[in-house]
């Protein structure tokens, strides 16, 4: 006579216990469950996290201002940190000696071998308020003794003005990301609107708003972009140019969200509780945003994630281009504005380190929202 095994006896027991928690378990927790298992998209959002972090502390991670320049250190090329000295965990650098060639004429910087310039982490610098309110003067990298590390350290090294690149690249990285975000809330709520108008009300409303949709779309994006753009007054100053390309690049991004919002709209004016709220009295804007824009937020999440990375291209197209951002604003198209000739690219390539993390940040949100966008419909095989 054979006898089962305690594991076999209760394997059916969990399995059941498995299927009926996933069958109660609500659409956010299967897209949760869904979601992790998507690597890329993991690899993604904590990618998009560091981004955020790194933008939301820029004065901690600069160990240099930004603005801060000096003929004399013109074109500096990286400098590599030396962690270990003689075994022992003690990051240096090496001073650089700087001299012009005599046949190029080019300044040539080598590293002066019989010095060391101790690194510390958490040291002081150049001052600054943290988050605007909190006034301090501690960087995540600075020089022993407290002395101020824009003489001595040049991490990415520096550009024509001799600023550090380091510094103005994860300051490019606040300006380059908000943009973004900025553009992608002013697109949503205005896809939505013209969308769920659209969707709902139908008629004559919707013939309009899908003509507007198909000419902005069949007017081609670049020259329409530089179009608006160069109309931007020159007098004005950094902050008004800032609002203004972020509503630009918005007033061209809704289509496509809007054409979502209305499909699914279309499918839902029909719905029972779509209807016991028109006869509860609701009006069109309750109805939109109370009833319709929740049953499917899960698409808008995942569209919203996909239309970052959009805005982030756009910016840096258009201030590469000299029709966007303009010095001394810094984002990533605006520091890649240096390496705009072969001559640039060929004797300093370090100043096309900033397209690095645009590359970096396009594919972060892609994969993001790639597994956004699986993870919106749990119940697809």
């Amino acid at each position: 006579m054979t006898t089962s095994s305690p594991q076999t006896l209760t394997q059916p027991a969990v399995v059941a216990d498995v299927k009926e928690r996933t069958y109660v378990a609500s659409q956010w927790k299967l897209m949760w469950k869904r979601f992790v298992r998507h690597r890329l998209a993991i690899v993604g959002g904590v990618l998009i996290i560091l981004f955020y972090i790194a933008a939301l502390f820029a004065d901690f991670f600069a160990y240099a201002p930004p603005e801060s320049s000096s003929a004399q250190r013109s074109l500096i090329p990286p400098q590599p940190i030396h962690w270990f000295d003689q075994g022992r965990w003690n990051p240096y650098v090496y001073p650089l000696a700087r001299r012009r060639d005599p046949a190029t004429f080019q300044l040539v910087y080598t590293p002066d071998t019989t010095r060391k310039i101790r690194l510390t982490f958490f040291g002081q610098g150049f001052s600054y308020r943290l988050f605007g309110l909190i006034p301090t003067d501690r960087h995540l990298l600075g020089v022993q003794g407290g002395a101020e590390a824009v003489d001595t350290l040049f991490l990415l090294g520096t550009d024509m003005q001799g600023r550090d690149m380091w510094s103005r690249l994860i300051y490019a990285t606040r300006v380059s990301l908000t943009i973004g975000l900025a553009g992608v809330a002013i697109s949503l709520l205005l896809g939505l609107i013209f969308g769920g108008i659209s969707g709902l009300r139908g008629g004559v409303a919707d013939e309009i708003i899908q003509r507007v949709i198909e000419v902005l779309r069949s007017i081609p994006t670049i020259p329409l972009w530089m179009g608006l753009a160069a109309a931007l007054p020159r007098t004005w100053n950094i902050i008004q140019v800032y609002f203004a390309i972020t509503i630009i690049i918005s007033l061209i991004s809704w289509t496509e969200l809007a054409r979502v919002a209305r499909g699914r709209f279309l499918a839902l004016r029909e719905e029972d509780f779509i209807t016991s709220a028109r006869l509860d009295g609701c009006s069109h804007r309750q109805i939109i945003f109370g009833h319709m824009v929740p049953s499917f937020l899960s698409h808008i999440i995942a569209a919203t994630t996909l239309a970052l990375p959009v805005m982030i291209i756009s910016e840096t197209a258009l201030s590469f281009l000299g029709l966007g951002l303009r010095p001394p604003a810094i984002s990533w198209g605006v520091m890649l504005q240096q390496a705009q000739n072969v001559q640039a690219i060929a004797l300093t390539p370090w100043l096309l380190y900033p397209a690095i993390p645009v590359v970096v940040a396009v594919l972060a949100f892609n994969f993001l929202g790639d597994g956004l966008r699986d993870a919106a419909d749990p119940y697809s095989r």
